[in-house]
C-alpha cells in the first residue's frame, strides 16, 4: 500500500510541473520574422494611377470594397465596409483599419455592389 505524502504541494505548484517549457523563448517569432518575404513598394505607372483614381471616386461610405495596400514591406488585402474617406488627411478607413491613400495599390468592389438596380418589366 502506498503511503500518503507528508507535506501536500499547493495546487498552483503542482500545476507548474505540467506547464510547457520553452527552452528557446521567442524562437517561433524569430523564425517567422526571418521567413517573411519583404517586397518593395510598387511605383504606379500613369495608367495605374488613373485607374486607381477612378476606383477611389467610386468609393462610398457604407459600401463594401477590397483594398490592396502596402504596409511594412508587404502588400495586404482587406475586404470590408468603407467607414470613412478623409480627403484632407488622405486616409481611407475600412472598418477600423486606416490606410493612407499613397499606400493603396488596388481597389475592387464585390460584384453585388456594381450591379445596376433592376428595372420593372413593361
Amino acid at each position: 500500500m502506498a503511503s500518503k505524502p507528508k507535506n501536500k504541494m499547493p495546487i498552483e505548484e503542482r500545476a507548474k510541473q505540467f506547464m510547457p517549457f520553452a527552452a528557446l523563448k521567442n524562437l517561433p517569432e524569430a523564425l517567422a520574422a526571418k521567413e517573411k518575404i519583404t517586397v518593395p513598394k510598387i511605383e504606379l505607372s500613369e495608367e495605374m494611377a488613373e485607374e486607381l483614381d477612378r476606383q477611389m471616386h467610386m468609393l462610398r461610405k457604407g459600401k463594401m470594397a477590397t483594398i490592396v495596400y502596402f504596409h511594412k514591406d508587404e502588400y495586404i488585402k482587406i475586404t470590408g465596409m468603407v467607414a470613412r474617406i478623409d480627403e484632407t488627411s488622405r486616409l481611407l478607413q475600412i472598418v477600423n483599419m486606416k490606410i493612407p491613400f499613397d499606400d493603396i495599390l488596388e481597389i475592387t468592389f464585390p460584384a453585388s455592389t456594381l450591379r445596376e438596380p433592376s428595372r420593372p418589366h413593361s
